[in-house]
């Protein structure tokens, strides 16, 4: 992927998003242009519909999430051909309705994970795929506050931050790929392929983003939109900070993990 298609594909995350989630999402966006999706598909999660909308040049055939306000904004997006309320653990389909099962940062989210794994398995077609990335258990390790409260000897409290952010972030599982595989074969998937991404420096500007997106919360607040301005000057410095991660964002010590599995055929 040359300089160009990423730059463009950053600046669709960044010119619509708050900076610190757009560039991760960026991010996915490039690994989800790498892989093959099958149609039909199903998508676990889909929230507002920003990713869909963003990352795929063909409307995806069905976004499903419990959550009524931001369905709402997806049906507005027009990234679905259907959109469905529903719960992951109770997908509301025939047994082998899809090629593909995506599901972008959701799973980190579901306290419950074994019965959206058994449906998921359901739903999927024998040889189809489920294509997902979650945080894994750097992240809360990573975090860059965390780190300096540990340097100075304050390793407690450096914990119970990371227990903050991921409780105002929303995460039920911060878990390391190893537990992710071994769910995944309980389930009866095969893994394909799996990587780590999002290294630690890129997580530090992700952690700062979220003070420094207020402005962001106000203007979706007032205006319905995240950026205000989506111009080049105005995100020039967000660019700048962010840019950089587009190029290599595989990292062994990446805080984010990326998974294709498999149903057996």
């Amino acid at each position: 992927m040359d300089s160009q298609e990423l730059d463009e594909i950053l600046w669709r995350h960044l010119s619509s998003l708050p900076y610190f989630r757009g560039f991760l999402r960026a991010i996915e966006d490039r690994f989800f242009q790498e892989i093959t999706i099958e149609a039909p598909v199903l998508d676990l999660g889909s929230g507002d519909g920003h990713f869909a909308a963003a990352a795929f040049k063909e409307k995806l055939d069905v976004g499903m999430d419990p959550w009524v306000a931001p369905t709402l904004e997806a049906r507005r997006r027009q990234a679905y051909r259907s959109l469905v309320l529903a719960e992951g653990g109770h997908i509301p389909f025939r047994s082998q309705s899809f090629n593909t099962v995506t599901s972008v940062s959701v799973m980190e989210h579901i306290q419950e994970l074994e019965p959206v794994l058994e449906e998921v398995m359901r739903v999927l077609t024998p040889g189809g795929r489920f294509v997902f990335c979650v945080p894994n258990h750097r992240f809360p390790q990573a975090l860059s506050v965390r780190k300096f409260l540990t340097k100075i000897g304050l390793p407690r409290l450096g914990r119970a931050y990371s227990r903050f952010f991921n409780r105002i972030a929303r995460h039920a599982h911060t878990d390391a790929p190893e537990i992710w595989k071994e769910r995944l074969t309980r389930a009866g998937f095969v893994l394909e392929q799996s990587w780590d991404y999002f290294p630690p420096d890129a997580l530090r500007v992700l952690e700062w983003g979220h003070p420094l997106g207020l402005p962001s919360l106000f203007s979706k607040k007032l205006f319905g939109r995240w950026i205000l301005i989506p111009t080049r000057w105005n995100l020039a410095v967000p660019w700048h900070w962010t840019r950089k991660f587009m190029d290599n964002p595989r990292s062994a010590e990446g805080v984010c993990s990326f998974f294709i599995a498999r149903r057996p055929a």
